[in-house]
């Protein structure tokens, strides 16, 4: 017996999206009540009118599908556009920023299974970019509410070792295969340990617990900035097997101050 297709509609942020056939495009969706799905857009390629600019790398929809299980390719009917974010748009430097978040998303988000929390931290973070400057320290704390999140929360409030709380010491390192800190008592950690400050530690830390709405506040200083990023970079690309070509991009340009 064939099953019939159950009719849904949810919010969602377009992550990626691939051409198909000569019309059609695939898209897979950070959703609040579904997690991440992946649905075709029939014809999407040809009509512009019928999704027109619903389909682009993080504008937020309200999507409206059906599928015949959790498992299927969902048919994507319609989009109602919500969000586009135009500021983010139209800056470089903030558009490839986005593009990081949600290409870390796509990674660390599971299929089908719902995680609200990863959605509203997305979009966030979306809002964030659109309303204020761009900063390192905006990328830094995503990462870090991502990785606990998905339950990579990194140990940065005491010594994997000892157990004694930071505060004793001005430098750690941190040890990317365990995933924490060691200090100077307790040794250098393995060969990928990383120094890192106390400073940039607690920032780091702050960032972390920070109301969302009060975070273009806190800002990393030039060493904390350095810090944060190659300890973080090092301990995602440790998880993920690879570094995200988003996050090679923007570091490039950035590089070359493009």
């Amino acid at each position: 017996m064939i099953q019939a297709s159950t009719q849904q509609q949810t919010e969602a942020i377009v992550l990626r999206l691939i051409d198909y056939g000569e019309s059609d495009r695939i898209v897979t969706f950070c959703t609040a009540d579904f997690g991440k799905i992946r649905g075709i857009a029939k014809g999407a390629r040809r009509s512009r009118k019928r999704f027109v600019n619903a389909l682009e790398p993080f504008c937020r929809s309200r999507i409206h599908f059906s599928r015949r299980s959790p498992e299927s390719l969902a048919l994507i009917e319609e989009c109602d556009v919500l969000s586009h974010f135009p500021a983010v748009r139209a800056d470089l430097e903030k558009t490839l920023a986005a593009s990081c978040l949600i290409d870390l998303t796509d990674q660390f988000m599971p299929e089908d299974k719902k995680n609200e929390a990863s959605f509203y931290l997305l979009l966030d973070f979306l809002r964030l970019l659109e309303g204020s400057v761009m900063t390192d320290a905006l990328l830094r704390f995503f990462e870090i509410r991502l990785l606990r999140i998905s339950g990579y929360d990194p140990v940065l409030d005491r010594c994997l070792c000892c157990n004694t709380p930071i505060g004793n010491q001005t430098a750690y390192r941190f040890d990317v295969a365990k995933g924490g800190l060691t200090c100077n008592v307790c040794g250098s950690g393995g060969r990928e340990a990383i120094p890192v400050s106390l400073g940039t530690i607690r920032t780091l830390l702050l960032g972390r617990e920070m109301e969302i709405g009060l975070l273009g506040r806190l800002l990393l200083s030039g060493q904390s900035a350095d810090e944060s990023r190659l300890l973080l970079a090092h301990f995602i690309r440790h998880i993920l097997g690879r570094e995200l070509k988003s996050v090679h991009v923007l570091n490039e340009i950035r590089r070359l101050k493009v």
